[in-house]
């Protein structure tokens, strides 16, 4: 299953720095508007010491982490979904993601020019978003333009159903509104899935300090302000110190974990920008292990047991027979397979079975 995180934002606010620093590669990086004209695409491990623990019980060297993809999309600009600055390019790119990464500039240097002349992460957040949403009025135009006299003048019941939600749709992006923030039924959300909307996307939203900035949070006038608004938004803010962690990419994991030390967290900014972008799409990773690999899989919560083997192969969903499940906490504290199945904490499941993050499988399969 492949997932695409894109980082998005105005020019100049680190988001290419950042992408060298999830994934350990110089991308090119310059003060001005538009180094990045191509998206980079990457794909990062998702770090999970659960797999390393299991990998030293089954005694394989061959270790398979589930993975991520990061796009570095350049920078938009206001005007932008009406073409300004390659923005349908760039909004063309973001369509094709799963989620967004939106990096916000939270500090001041006269040095490192500001695409609007001055910092203002408020504003800055606005004119993304205003953008996204001007992109998605284009969009819902063009839905209802299409399909719009048809179901006025039709008995058909399912046509007539997408265009009210379509008229719903619009009314809110009239209003400002980003569709993945108003109530949608499953219905209605269903339909909604089918327009590409840019709006409907998971968002997680990034700070970026200076190193004062990130060493005093509570004195970043401009982190502040930003987290204020999007607190009253509901939203996910995560501050970094992208400078911090571009140094902290090319140390080891000890010389990383004493700097983190000196800034007294323990979890570095790029970290948890991977996990929240994964999970923010509502995955989740179930594990096989064996001597030949100890590997980690991606899938959807809300999966059953045969959805998931299907993520193996196509033809397992198919000929799925049963499931034997362990959990984790099980397969650590009996040291495997064996000392589960002495102690009854094997499972036997059907194609119905929901799966849960971190249960450590085998499938049978019908031949």
């Amino acid at each position: 299953m492949s997932l695409k995180a894109g980082i998005v934002g105005l020019p100049n606010v680190g988001k290419s720095t950042l992408f060298s620093a999830i994934t350990l590669n110089e991308v090119e990086s310059a003060n001005y508007a538009f180094t990045t004209i191509d998206p980079n695409v990457a794909i990062v491990n998702l770090n999970d010491p659960r797999l390393l623990e299991l990998a030293k019980i089954v005694k394989t060297e061959k270790i398979v982490p589930a993975t991520f993809q990061f796009v570095d999309i350049a920078g938009l600009v206001e005007g932008a979904s009406k073409g300004e600055g390659l923005g349908n390019k760039f909004l063309a790119n973001i369509r094709e993601v799963d989620a967004i990464v939106h990096v916000i500039r939270c500090f001041d240097n006269p040095d490192i020019v500001h695409v609007s002349n001055q910092v203002d992460p408020i504003h800055d957040l606005n004119v993304i978003n205003i953008e996204l949403i001007l992109a998605d009025l284009q969009t819902i135009e063009n839905v209802i333009n299409r399909i719009g006299k048809k179901a006025q003048n039709s008995q058909d019941k399912e046509l007539k159903f997408e265009f009210t939600v379509a008229l719903k749709i619009r009314e809110a992006l009239e209003n400002e509104k980003m569709i993945k923030d108003i109530n949608l039924s499953s219905e209605e959300l269903k339909i909604v899935k089918s327009f590409q909307l840019l709006t409907l996307k998971p968002t997680i939203y990034v700070a970026n300090l200076d190193t004062n900035g990130f060493k005093n949070l509570s004195l970043a006038k401009h982190y502040l302000a930003l987290k204020s608004e999007l607190d009253k938004r509901e939203e996910t803010l995560i501050p970094v110190c992208i400078k911090i962690e571009q140094e902290l990419s090319q140390f080891s994991n000890e010389e990383k974990q004493l700097f983190l030390k000196e800034y007294n967290i323990y979890e570095s900014g790029i970290d948890l920008i991977i996990k929240s972008s994964f999970y923010l799409l509502n995955q989740a990773t179930y594990f096989t292990a064996g001597e030949i690999e100890a590997r980690a899989w991606i899938f959807k919560k809300g999966q059953n047991a045969a959805e998931c083997a299907g993520v193996i192969h196509t033809d397992f969903e198919k000929k799925f027979v049963k499931a034997e499940i362990i959990k984790f906490d099980d397969y650590i504290k009996y040291n495997g397979e064996k000392g589960c199945r002495e102690a009854g904490k094997i499972n036997l499941e059907g194609r119905n079975y929901l799966m849960e993050d971190g249960d450590v499988c085998y499938f049978k399969i019908a031949k």
